[in-house]
């Protein structure tokens, strides 16, 4: 059923979306799907990197000494505990991130960014942000910025 349709069992205050409403819901969920995969093609193909990847090695740059317990990178990088590892051992083999005991709590790991794998961000940096104007903000010409990020915050943030 639309979310447009009329349905007289609504709940009293609960209306159908207009049909521009429609339009948005739908747009926002295509986009969520197609964007990831484009710009995951986008490193793939001109960096022979994932965007996981990529997003590993952006958060731990960007964290104070680059270094993150496992548990909030994957967080961070919506992924699952299992999958950081995995992803977290394969970076790791590639020389750009090491894995330590955390000093605070000995069940836990840090992930650390290493020279090579800030070396190996600055690299993939351009391609990425080619792919970022391309796929977003060559569409978005004529919004207010501030104001969408502000939007798109309160969606992340209510769910």
């Amino acid at each position: 059923m639309s979310a447009t349709s009329p349905d007289p069992a609504l709940p009293p205050g609960l209306t159908a979306l207009s049909a521009d409403e429609e339009a948005v819901m739908r747009a926002l969920g295509r986009m969520l799907l197609v964007l990831p995969r484009a710009m995951n093609a986008d490193l793939e193909t001109g960096q022979r990197m994932s965007l996981s990847e990529y997003s590993v090695l952006r958060h731990l740059s960007e964290s104070p000494s680059g270094r993150m317990r496992m548990s909030e990178l994957a967080l961070a990088c919506d992924m699952s505990l299992s999958g950081m590892t995995r992803l977290a051992a394969k970076l790791e083999s590639l020389g750009y991130l090491d894995r330590v005991k955390c000093d605070e709590d000995a069940r836990g790991w840090n992930a650390v960014l290493t020279e090579q794998g800030l070396d190996r961000l600055r690299e993939a940096w351009p391609t990425h942000l080619a792919s970022v104007r391309r796929h977003i903000f060559d569409h978005l010409g004529g919004l207010d910025l501030a104001e969408l990020a502000t939007a798109l915050n309160k969606i992340a943030t209510d769910t």
